[in-house]
Protein backbone atom coordinates (compact mmCIF):
# COMPACT_ATOMS: atom_id res chain seq x y z
CA UNK A 1 0.00 0.00 0.00
CA UNK A 2 1.65 3.07 -0.72
CA UNK A 3 1.15 5.68 2.01
CA UNK A 4 1.81 9.45 2.28
CA UNK A 5 4.87 10.99 3.08
CA UNK A 6 5.17 13.71 5.53
CA UNK A 7 6.13 17.22 4.46
CA UNK A 8 9.07 19.16 5.64
CA UNK A 9 7.69 20.67 9.20
CA UNK A 10 5.83 17.39 10.36
CA UNK A 11 6.85 17.18 13.89
CA UNK A 12 7.37 13.63 13.27
CA UNK A 13 10.17 14.51 11.12
CA UNK A 14 11.84 16.16 13.60
CA UNK A 15 11.59 13.06 16.60
CA UNK A 16 14.53 10.94 17.54
CA UNK A 17 13.13 7.41 16.69
CA UNK A 18 12.53 4.22 19.23
CA UNK A 19 14.22 0.81 18.25
CA UNK A 20 12.29 -1.46 16.90
CA UNK A 21 11.41 -5.14 18.40
CA UNK A 22 11.05 -8.39 16.60
CA UNK A 23 7.20 -8.41 17.56
CA UNK A 24 6.61 -4.77 16.28
CA UNK A 25 3.19 -5.66 14.74
CA UNK A 26 3.20 -6.34 11.15
CA UNK A 27 6.59 -5.11 10.19
CA UNK A 28 7.02 -7.44 7.00
CA UNK A 29 3.66 -5.11 5.89
CA UNK A 30 5.42 -1.85 6.88
CA UNK A 31 8.46 -2.68 4.69
CA UNK A 32 6.71 -3.42 1.83
CA UNK A 33 4.36 -0.62 2.36
CA UNK A 34 7.18 1.57 2.60
CA UNK A 35 9.13 0.13 -0.56
CA UNK A 36 5.89 0.65 -2.81
CA UNK A 37 6.16 3.93 -1.28
CA UNK A 38 9.80 5.09 -2.21
CA UNK A 39 9.32 3.56 -5.83
CA UNK A 40 6.06 5.24 -6.50
CA UNK A 41 7.83 8.66 -5.41
CA UNK A 42 10.36 7.49 -7.53
CA UNK A 43 12.92 7.63 -4.64
CA UNK A 44 15.82 5.70 -3.74
CA UNK A 45 15.33 5.76 -0.20
CA UNK A 46 13.20 6.38 2.39
CA UNK A 47 12.98 5.98 6.94
CA UNK A 48 9.99 5.20 8.90
CA UNK A 49 9.55 8.53 10.33
CA UNK A 50 8.47 9.78 6.38
CA UNK A 51 5.51 8.18 6.65
CA UNK A 52 4.68 9.02 10.26
CA UNK A 53 6.57 5.58 11.85
CA UNK A 54 8.70 7.57 14.24
CA UNK A 55 11.14 3.64 14.61
CA UNK A 56 14.69 2.46 13.61
CA UNK A 57 14.23 1.71 10.35
CA UNK A 58 14.85 2.69 6.71
CA UNK A 59 14.98 1.23 2.99
CA UNK A 60 17.34 1.95 0.15
CA UNK A 61 17.56 0.77 -3.25
CA UNK A 62 20.62 2.56 -5.19
CA UNK A 63 20.39 0.60 -8.22
CA UNK A 64 19.30 3.31 -10.76
CA UNK A 65 23.21 4.55 -9.88
CA UNK A 66 24.51 1.75 -11.03
CA UNK A 67 25.37 2.51 -14.20
CA UNK A 68 27.59 5.86 -12.66
CA UNK A 69 28.50 3.08 -9.76
CA UNK A 70 29.20 -0.68 -10.56
CA UNK A 71 28.85 -1.23 -6.59
CA UNK A 72 25.10 -0.13 -6.42
CA UNK A 73 24.23 -2.87 -8.16
CA UNK A 74 22.70 -4.91 -5.71
CA UNK A 75 22.18 -1.87 -3.42
CA UNK A 76 19.07 -2.93 -1.54
CA UNK A 77 18.68 -3.34 1.48
CA UNK A 78 16.59 -3.15 4.62
CA UNK A 79 17.96 -1.19 7.82
CA UNK A 80 16.63 -1.78 11.90
CA UNK A 81 18.24 -0.32 14.41
CA UNK A 82 21.12 1.54 12.68
CA UNK A 83 23.79 2.90 14.22
CA UNK A 84 26.76 4.46 12.52
CA UNK A 85 30.13 3.55 14.30
CA UNK A 86 32.03 5.66 12.00
CA UNK A 87 32.58 8.30 9.42
CA UNK A 88 35.69 8.69 7.44
CA UNK A 89 37.27 9.28 3.67
CA UNK A 90 37.38 12.56 2.07
CA UNK A 91 34.37 14.80 2.53
CA UNK A 92 32.67 15.43 -0.75
CA UNK A 93 29.31 17.83 -2.10
CA UNK A 94 26.45 16.56 -3.89
CA UNK A 95 23.35 17.70 -4.53
CA UNK A 96 20.80 16.31 -2.44
CA UNK A 97 16.81 16.10 -2.63
CA UNK A 98 14.26 14.15 -0.19
CA UNK A 99 10.75 13.09 -0.50
CA UNK A 100 9.10 15.14 2.38
CA UNK A 101 10.62 18.27 0.99
CA UNK A 102 9.79 17.73 -2.92
CA UNK A 103 11.14 20.26 -5.70
CA UNK A 104 14.62 21.38 -3.31
CA UNK A 105 17.56 19.96 -3.93
CA UNK A 106 20.89 21.33 -2.68
CA UNK A 107 24.51 20.37 -2.03
CA UNK A 108 25.43 18.70 1.13
CA UNK A 109 28.62 17.68 2.15
CA UNK A 110 29.38 14.14 3.50
CA UNK A 111 32.01 11.70 4.13
CA UNK A 112 32.82 9.15 1.88
CA UNK A 113 32.81 5.90 3.91
CA UNK A 114 30.81 4.90 6.85
CA UNK A 115 30.83 2.08 9.40
CA UNK A 116 27.27 1.03 9.85
CA UNK A 117 25.77 -1.41 12.43
CA UNK A 118 22.76 -2.76 11.69
CA UNK A 119 20.09 -5.31 11.64
CA UNK A 120 18.05 -6.78 8.62
CA UNK A 121 14.67 -7.66 8.16
CA UNK A 122 15.42 -11.13 10.28
CA UNK A 123 16.84 -9.34 12.91
CA UNK A 124 20.30 -10.41 12.58
CA UNK A 125 23.46 -8.54 13.07
CA UNK A 126 25.42 -6.87 10.62
CA UNK A 127 28.33 -4.51 10.36
CA UNK A 128 29.81 -3.56 6.80
CA UNK A 129 31.20 -0.53 5.54
CA UNK A 130 29.49 1.27 2.90
CA UNK A 131 31.68 3.41 0.43
CA UNK A 132 30.63 6.49 -1.90
CA UNK A 133 26.86 6.68 -2.99
CA UNK A 134 25.92 3.87 -1.05
CA UNK A 135 27.57 5.62 1.81
CA UNK A 136 25.72 9.05 1.45
CA UNK A 137 22.23 7.23 1.04
CA UNK A 138 22.40 5.30 4.34
CA UNK A 139 23.81 9.21 5.65
CA UNK A 140 20.69 10.75 5.03
CA UNK A 141 18.23 8.17 5.95
CA UNK A 142 19.97 7.46 9.01
CA UNK A 143 19.78 11.24 9.69
CA UNK A 144 15.85 10.79 9.21
CA UNK A 145 15.93 8.68 12.24
CA UNK A 146 17.83 11.53 14.59
CA UNK A 147 15.74 13.85 13.30
CA UNK A 148 17.93 15.56 10.66
CA UNK A 149 16.64 16.68 7.44
CA UNK A 150 19.32 17.54 4.68
CA UNK A 151 18.30 20.97 5.05
CA UNK A 152 19.79 21.18 8.58
CA UNK A 153 23.63 20.80 6.65
CA UNK A 154 23.57 23.13 3.95
CA UNK A 155 25.02 26.62 3.84
CA UNK A 156 23.31 29.27 6.17
CA UNK A 157 22.79 31.40 3.26
CA UNK A 158 21.82 28.62 1.31
CA UNK A 159 18.94 28.21 3.99
CA UNK A 160 18.17 31.75 4.33
CA UNK A 161 17.34 31.71 0.26
CA UNK A 162 15.08 28.63 0.44
CA UNK A 163 13.29 29.54 3.68
CA UNK A 164 10.17 30.44 1.98
CA UNK A 165 9.84 27.95 0.15
CA UNK A 166 10.27 25.33 2.79
CA UNK A 167 7.33 27.58 4.48
CA UNK A 168 5.14 27.04 1.51
CA UNK A 169 5.96 22.76 1.98
CA UNK A 170 4.96 22.70 5.44
CA UNK A 171 1.85 24.66 4.42
CA UNK A 172 1.37 21.86 1.48
CA UNK A 173 1.75 24.59 -1.27
CA UNK A 174 4.25 22.39 -3.08
CA UNK A 175 4.10 20.08 -6.32
CA UNK A 176 4.99 16.90 -5.33
CA UNK A 177 3.98 14.26 -8.28
CA UNK A 178 3.72 11.52 -5.24
CA UNK A 179 1.00 11.16 -2.03
CA UNK A 180 1.79 13.53 0.53
CA UNK A 181 0.10 14.02 3.72
CA UNK A 182 -1.71 16.86 4.12
CA UNK A 183 0.47 19.84 6.79
CA UNK A 184 -1.05 19.65 10.52
CA UNK A 185 -2.68 16.31 10.11
CA UNK A 186 -2.21 13.52 12.45
CA UNK A 187 -3.33 10.31 12.38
Amino acid sequence: MIRPILPYGDVILRKATAEVFPDFPNLPGLISDMYETMYAASGVGLAAPQIGESIRLFIVDGTGFEEDEPGMRNFKQVFINPVILEEEGEEWAFNEGCLSIPGVREDVVRKSRVLLEFQDEKFEFHEAWFDGMSARIIQHEYDHLEGILFTDKINPMRKKLIRSELEHISRGNHRADYKMKKPFQRR
